[in-house]
């Protein structure tokens, strides 16, 4: 069984910085790609960073310049710092990854995690 696990929101200034975690555990081959969704009250759920083969990756414009995605490979895990933060950052962050299991892969979501931007 494969999970995913998040960790780090919460509540912080604008233009203050966070850091979120997200954990792949069981059994799978490879991640073909790994990243953060995020979806705020009202509004559909989007693309935050992704990294893909554990090299390339890309950004919402949103966030460029102020977001990082990375990724430790010997630990499953992947990352978003995000600084300089602003209150329509503000949303449930959803971890993402699309895992490699025998021949075929598949989309795995993490619980999501609560990131509030405000004074």
């Amino acid at each position: 069984q494969v999970q995913l696990v998040e960790s780090g929101g919460g509540l912080v200034q604008p233009g203050g910085s966070l850091r979120l975690s997200c954990a792949a555990s069981g059994s799978f081959f490879s991640a073909n790609a790994m990243g953060w969704y995020r979806q705020a009250p009202g509004k559909e759920r989007e693309l935050v960073a992704r990294i893909i083969n554990g090299a390339w990756t890309n950004y919402v414009d949103s966030v460029k310049g102020r977001f990082t995605v990375s990724r430790d490979n010997a630990k499953n895990t992947v990352y978003l710092q995000m600084n300089s933060l602003k209150p329509e950052d503000t949303a449930v962050y959803y971890c993402y990854a699309n895992l490699k299991i025998g021949p075929v892969a598949n989309d795995y979501w993490g619980q999501g995690t609560q990131v509030t931007v405000s004074s």
